[in-house]
């Protein structure tokens, strides 16, 4: 075959976003007899997104002295930057610096406003924005968007859109912050933008949905994320950071085999050249091994996931916690808060109520949990109030006031049914139990107790129902026999849950439980069970007249965002 034919056809795959096909082609052609400069910037584009991070960095670093060799100033900083953003994205701060360094010195040379400009600004607005500055981010996120609405380039404006909204995030302007987001995700849903900046909106998007305890639009994303990778042929950036985010959701509404399959996918992703996976791979994967009782397998993963560079927590603490250690857990967490920013910390406050609590250092305890209920007020997001309910019932219930508790740990038991996260539910019914056997009331903590076991029994949970079998019995540790933990629940009447509502739409929509898990995140089991809620609930005798009932109803095509 003809070179010609390898570079045309590897355009055409680069075109049609065939990253594998590309990458073959080009470096075929490349090899015969070398490449122009817009070719080299494909073939090193293309290689970045295959994982070929040397690589790509090499034909990159080529394309821009080739541009410079023609007098293309504004090409060559603009791939100049693009070298100092790869850099940042695989934490080497010094070649990032290097390479914005020169972005500026060649911006330097030219006598017209470009676009390009806004690039300068991206180093010093990511410190603020990290470093616990966010009106400073803003700001020169602000002033770069000026820059690149000028020039109508959609890329760096999305970028500029994505930093405000971060930065509005961290400022606590939600509303704001999701707003940029919107409009980011629009342009790279439009086409508008390339696959490398259309990953990093994806995952800084989610990442930012964490931050302000928005689980229903992480999962959204997630999802959005998990089909645009599968559109990309053969991409293997950002495929890590798409397969842990999986893992963090399945692990949240208890499928637990597909966390786990999620973090290892994850992590195979890492070695295939996924740079930025490293963190959240390890770190799911030792969150579902500690959930699961692995001790020494999550250790190993905590300590992969440290070698990132950032502290695995509250995962690591909490596995001392689980070891018997609460005193060094609690030191693990504060050491941890103190090289965070205020937003990144509350992410650690369940943590720093259960070790203060396991620790007997009620005050940390105690501040936590109000810190928890303050945010629940300020930002009334279920995933927070569910939190928050709980962390107060355990402060409570510590203090003697089991009434009270019982009240909280109730609230906090349905917010994490109506979240589909049975292992948290599973911890308020604990609660609720310890609660209730204070109160005098064991038949009714018995009950509380046996619904925690079998959902933990269910889950695979050994450290939750060891610790549930060591209860004093002041707070009615006795379970009930095996026969009653194998029985299940009967599904209350009245209206659907939003949970079902969504499964119910799906339904509709002709996807089969295997399809439903995967988009909502959920194990087969638990889907199926929606599905026979639905079905009892409503009275129907199969999926075909519940879809009929979905579609009469306006509930068809109505998954929750």
């Amino acid at each position: 075959m003809s070179t010609s034919s390898a570079v045309d056809r590897g355009r055409t795959a680069y075109a049609a976003r065939r990253w594998q096909d590309a990458f073959e082609e080009l470096t075929e052609a490349e090899r015969d007899s070398g490449l122009a400069a817009e070719d080299l910037l494909r073939l090193g584009t293309v290689a970045i997104l295959m994982g070929h991070f040397g690589t790509g960095i090499g034909h990159l670093a080529h394309a821009h002295e080739e541009y410079l060799l023609v007098g293309d100033i504004r090409t060559a900083s603009r791939i100049a930057a693009w070298l100092g953003i790869y850099f940042m994205a695989a934490d080497e701060p010094a070649e990032a610096s290097g390479w914005l360094g020169r972005t500026l010195h060649l911006l330097d040379e030219l006598d017209e406003s470009v676009p390009e400009q806004a690039f300068a600004l991206f180093p010093q607005a990511q410190e603020a924005l990290y470093g616990g500055d966010p009106a400073a981010a803003l700001d020169l996120f602000g002033r770069g968007e000026n820059l690149a609405s000028s020039g109508q380039d959609p890329e760096i404006t999305t970028l500029c859109h994505l930093g405000r909204g971060q930065a509005h995030v961290k400022l606590g302007s939600i509303a704001e912050g999701m707003e940029l987001f919107d409009e980011a995700l629009v342009a790279v849903m439009s086409g508008e933008v390339g696959a490398f900046a259309s990953g990093i909106v994806y995952c800084s998007v989610i990442e930012s949905c964490q931050l302000a305890f928005d689980v229903a639009r992480a999962q959204e994303w997630t999802s959005a994320l998990d089909r645009w990778r599968l559109s990309q042929g053969g991409l293997v950036a950002f495929s890590g950071r798409c397969h842990y985010h999986r893992a963090e959701l399945f692990c949240l509404h208890g499928a637990w085999d597909e966390a786990e399959e999620a973090a290892r996918q994850a992590v195979s992703m890492l070695e295939a050249g996924d740079r930025s996976a490293r963190y959240g791979a390890y770190y799911q994967q030792g969150e579902i091994q500690r959930l699961r009782g692995h001790f020494e397998a999550a250790e190993d993963s905590y300590e992969q996931a440290r070698r990132s560079g950032y502290e695995p927590q509250p995962g690591w603490a909490l596995l001392r916690l689980a070891a018997g250690r609460p005193g060094e857990a609690l030191s693990m967490l504060r050491r941890a808060a103190d090289d965070i920013g205020p937003t990144e910390r509350r992410l650690l406050l369940p943590a720093f109520v259960e070790t203060g609590l396991a620790a007997g250092d009620a005050l940390t305890a105690l501040g936590a949990a109000e810190e928890l209920a303050a945010l629940s007020v300020a930002r009334p997001m279920p995933w927070v109030q569910a939190l928050s309910a709980y962390a107060t019932a355990a402060v409570l219930l510590s203090e003697g006031r089991a009434k009270e508790a019982l009240e909280r740990a109730t609230a906090a038991w349905r917010r994490w049914c109506e979240l589909d996260a049975p292992y948290e539910a599973a911890r308020s019914l604990v609660l609720k139990g310890r609660a209730l056997g204070d109160l005098g009331d064991e038949d009714a903590a018995r009950l509380e107790l046996a619904g925690a076991a079998r959902l933990f029994a269910e889950l695979g949970a050994a450290p939750a129902l060891d610790q549930l079998s060591r209860l004093a019995p002041s707070s009615s540790a006795v379970l009930p026999a095996p026969a009653l933990l194998a029985e299940q629940p009967v599904p209350d009447p009245g209206p659907l849950s939003p949970r079902e509502r969504e499964v119910l739409a799906l339904v509709a929509s002709g996807s089969a439980n295997r399809a439903i898990a995967a988009e909502l995140f959920l194990s087969e089991k638990t889907v199926a069970r929606h599905v026979s809620n639905i079905l009892l609930k409503l009275g129907l005798p199969s999926r075909t007249a519940a879809a009929a009932y979905a579609f009469e109803h306006g509930l068809a095509g109505t998954v929750a965002s």
